[in-house]
């Protein structure tokens, strides 16, 4: 119990020391900060606690609007998603809807484990392990299990990626103002985001792979580079 205390205390006094820190660097950030939110970018990624979507990204707060949950899941039937996307899309009006997997991600490991999690866990699960059910074939053919799980994780950024792009807010924005949706992944090993091609427009890895053109995502401190199937960071 200390020790968790311990942790709650650090994380208090390291947010007193950024606060202090960005005031100082900047007197206008958390006054502009607080004045409204205009990102350009919404994140829908996992919850595992290694997967900061800005802190990854390089970007700031103010940057990326966020929805997390765990094993990136995007389901149509889920009013929880569907309420940030709307929100994001509609009335934020972002420009990039970026889905992004990782690699190592729990929720892979355990749709391929075949065994029971336990609790609600089984049943916000079971999309992921249709998915593993549907590309047995594939899945079972691939020797490592971080390959196997990555593969699936991809899988599952597909499917996402195919919900988002039937939803009619996104449908809509696509149409009259050019949104652009991203499928990615992050890998935990390199800490690099990896294009897999998937979105308005473009076709996945075992098509063409991707139009090969440059998409820029911009942040105000610094922008997110898709270009031949991978993503950069560069810092403005």
């Amino acid at each position: 119990m200390a020790a968790q205390e311990d942790s709650f205390l650090y994380a208090l006094s390291s947010n007193n020391a950024w606060a202090g820190y960005k005031a100082h660097q900047n007197p206008n950030f958390f006054p502009k900060l607080a004045s409204g939110q205009s990102p350009q970018i919404l994140w829908l990624g996992c919850s595992d606690s290694r997967c900061p979507e800005t802190t990854i990204l390089g970007l700031q707060p103010g940057d990326v609007f966020v929805h997390r949950n765990i094993a990136n899941i995007v389901s149509a039937t889920d009013v929880n998603t569907a309420a940030v996307v709307e929100y994001a899309v509609a009335h934020l009006r972002v420009q990039h809807v970026v889905l992004c997997g990782h690699s190592g991600c729990g929720g892979a490991l355990a749709a391929l484990g075949g065994s029971r999690v336990g609790g609600v866990l089984d049943t916000w699960l079971a999309p992921l392990r249709a998915l593993r059910q549907a590309h047995r074939e594939e899945l079972d053919a691939i020797r490592d299990d971080a390959a196997r799980a990555v593969r699936l994780a991809e899988l599952n950024v597909q499917a996402g990626v195919a919900v988002l792009m039937e939803n009619v807010v996104v449908q809509e924005a696509v149409r009259e103002r050019g949104l652009e949706v991203h499928g990615c992944l992050f890998d935990l090993a390199t800490g690099r985001i990896r294009d897999l091609g998937f979105g308005t427009g473009r076709k996945g890895p075992s098509g063409s792979g991707g139009s090969g053109g440059e998409e820029l995502v911009r942040g105000k401190h610094a922008q997110l580079v898709f270009r031949g199937g991978n993503a950069s960071m560069t810092v403005r």
